[in-house]
């Protein structure tokens, strides 16, 4: 299997691509824009590896994206790139709208016009995986219950507002056109 990840180069994305390559015979295209939250030292022990590639591109830049699908032929897209922290947000909302909801956007597009052209086959074991946050659900208090994938929706920051608006374009997306979705 070959796994499109996105946001590679963060923090989680560069612990699931270690993870898959160090403990699975599946391929990673990294796909990281390489913002300050980037950091390709933290993939030094799989850059060497054959089943690595990275490509530094915007997941806004829909172009790039276009190319970097046709040419790696990915079976599933993981998608964890995302602005992600709440006091960046509130000083600065316009990079999380931009790079959540837009990027979001144009990935799924990019996404769903590659696995509209795929065989029966292999469009049938296609997934896109949105990587969501509980962020979304709003705040708990320390006797509150947790979250469950059931609790509504009250995003209180605009990093909370714009991943819960990129969870409801690839709900709608999977809805609407029938794209094999996970959040």
């Amino acid at each position: 299997m070959k796994i499109l990840v996105t946001g590679g180069a963060g923090f989680i994305g560069s612990a699931v691509i270690r993870h898959i390559v160090g403990h699975t015979t599946d391929s990673v295209v990294n796909v990281d824009k390489l913002t300050y939250a980037g950091n390709l030292e933290s993939l030094a022990s799989v850059a060497g590896d054959s089943r690595y590639a990275f490509e530094k591109v915007d997941i806004c830049n829909r172009s790039e994206l276009d190319r970097v699908f046709a040419h790696h032929q990915p079976d599933a897209v993981m998608h964890l790139a995302a602005e992600s922290h709440v006091d960046r947000s509130i000083s600065g909302p316009a990079a999380f709208i931009e790079t959540n909801i837009v990027g979001t956007y144009t990935l799924l597009e990019a996404a769903r016009q590659y696995w509209s052209g795929l065989d029966d086959a292999r469009k049938a074991s296609f997934r896109f995986h949105h990587i969501s946050t509980d962020e979304v659900y709003g705040s708990l208090d320390a006797d509150d219950p947790a979250f469950s994938e059931t609790t509504p929706y009250a995003p209180n920051s605009p990093y909370a507002a714009s991943k819960a608006g990129s969870d409801h374009l690839v709900r709608a997306y999977h809805h609407t056109y029938g794209l094999p979705t996970l959040t």
